[in-house]
């Protein structure tokens, strides 16, 4: 008998005959012979309304206040689900993210998940029920109620699936896989069969939406296979695990990924000495600001500018961090741009085969697209531009690659046990 582990998003659960239709497939995985827990977010766009109540009473919530009521949307959708599924005459049970076990950090809208028991859910699919599970949340080790942040409830599945060693970690959502680039973008871009971790999060940290990032880097150290497949069809949709197609293995790009949430903050006339660096990051860091691309230019004068990104969200927190610490260090001032966009192609093949970079870069020169920074790896480059070309220059680089053509043949996908 194989563990399934199941996640459907929000706008999968969006309203009572999408919430209906899933109970249905949840009960035909466990017709089947599986045992089957599935995690839940929250209805269609209920957290963003959940948001933007809270703002109506403050402009300030306190953290802790807003993990405790962007909670409720999943335990809204769990409850739903399971009553869903108890109408088709199966056992069922519905759990928080507390009750299931899952430990998280003592931070409050991006908390980690620390730890999953398996306990209780092990007891319960022991005992014939169909688990559901509240995504997006869990508790600290002093009861406090915490929020995963965006995606939350990718990395709750996968997590849970890594703690049960399920056979499968399903990833319903609105695409039925991975393609090469955003289909919205590059109408005839091709499904992927097959992606390795690393491709895949890579594609995911630098903007692919499929799956969220921290997902990607549970399942890749526990071994978990991720499949990500259309609640709205039975199409074998994209496996994530180590090994790709024969068919799919030589491509030397992958996928072509593309980020409009970046802006770019500048230090200039940075004294060149030990510690500055440390100093900034470190001070971000604390903060909780996330850096993504950074570049130090050319020493002058003893003196030299740096420059990195961070999020559109993080942008105002960072601008007032760099500020104190400008003083600090001695730099000459700073400046921001948040009229930007991070596009990227990723691939393993990469690694082996010389000239990839300058092939994108000819393919943006072609299209007079300007290039602002560039950040490499083994098996990615990124290029930021201005966020009014970025998918301008995805369609210039998805052409360039030759990645175009029919959705891939599928093979016959990934079957549990």
């Amino acid at each position: 008998m194989a563990i399934v582990v199941q996640k459907f998003g929000g706008s999968s659960v969006a309203n009572p005959e999408r919430i209906q239709r899933v109970a249905r497939r949840v009960v035909e995985t466990k017709a089947a012979g599986n045992q089957v827990v599935v995690i839940v977010s929250a209805m269609g766009d209920s957290t963003d309304d959940l948001i933007d109540l809270a703002r109506q009473i403050t402009d300030k919530p306190k953290a802790r206040e807003m993990d405790m009521l962007l909670a409720t949307g999943e335990q809204v959708s769990i409850a739903l689900l399971a009553m869903a599924i108890d109408k088709l005459g199966h056992s069922v049970l519905s759990l928080t993210g507390p009750q299931v076990g899952i430990l998280t950090e003592h931070v409050h809208g991006k908390a980690k998940i620390l730890d999953v028991n398996p306990e209780r859910l092990r007891l319960e699919l022991d005992a014939g029920n169909i688990v559901i599970v509240a995504g997006f949340q869990g508790a600290t080790e002093t009861g406090e109620i915490t929020t995963l942040g965006r995606g939350g409830s990718d990395t709750t599945a996968v997590a849970v699936a890594a703690a049960l060693k399920a056979d499968v970690c399903e990833i319903f959502t609105d695409v039925d896989g991975v393609y090469t680039t955003d289909p919205r973008v590059v109408s005839n871009a091709r499904k992927l069969n097959r992606i390795t971790y690393d491709e895949m999060l890579e594609l995911a940290s630098l903007g692919a939406q499929v799956l969220h990032p921290r997902s990607v880097e549970v399942g890749k150290e526990y071994n978990v296979p991720i499949h990500v497949r259309s609640s709205f069809n039975y199409n074998p949709g994209t496996i994530v695990q180590e090994v790709v197609d024969e068919v799919e293995k030589d491509m030397m790009v992958r996928g072509v990924a593309y980020d409009l949430n970046v802006a770019k903050i500048g230090l200039f006339d940075v004294p060149d000495k030990p510690g500055v660096a440390r100093t900034l990051f470190k001070a971000l860091a604390e903060r909780r600001v996330n850096v993504d691309m950074i570049i130090q230019s050319a020493m002058r004068d003893d003196k030299n500018d740096i420059a990195f990104t961070v999020g559109k969200d993080d942008l105002e927190l960072a601008v007032e961090v760099v500020k104190e610490v400008n003083e600090a260090i001695g730099a000459g001032g700073l400046t921001y741009d948040a009229d930007l966009a991070k596009v990227s192609i990723v691939g393993a093949g990469m690694v082996s085969r010389p000239g990839v970079a300058a092939m994108m870069f000819e393919a943006l020169a072609d299209e007079g697209i300007n290039i602002d920074m560039i950040a490499t790896s083994e098996i990615k480059v990124s290029c930021v531009v201005s966020a009014s070309e970025a998918k301008r220059a995805v369609q210039a680089i998805h052409k360039a690659f030759e990645l175009e053509g029919d959705v891939a043949a599928n093979d016959e996908g990934f079957k549990a046990g």
